[in-house]
């Protein structure tokens, strides 16, 4: 058994997470593919903002877990098991 870098299969997820939200934003559009955006979204809906008088720092997170990034999660892991 090769020894599979951990690397490797955070670049494969994240990028299965990119394109499949990619996918999903474009199959908004299609009537009978709407599903695949069909998803929830969590975080902070308005961001912390903390004041220091001199330095104003913000902070925010939002995530949206769709359809179509679950979809690209799978294929990629799917493709890491395979090289």
């Amino acid at each position: 058994m090769r020894n599979k870098n951990f690397w490797i299969l955070l670049i494969m997820l994240l990028t299965g997470i990119v394109l499949g939200g990619f996918m999903g934003q474009l199959a908004e559009g299609v009537s009978w593919l709407s599903w695949l955006n069909f998803g929830q979204s969590f975080g902070l809906d308005s961001p912390l903002v903390v004041n220091f008088g001199i330095l104003v720092v913000t902070f925010g997170l939002t995530i949206k877990i769709t359809m179509a990034s679950i979809i690209g999660v799978a294929v990629a892991l799917i493709i890491y098991r395979w090289i």
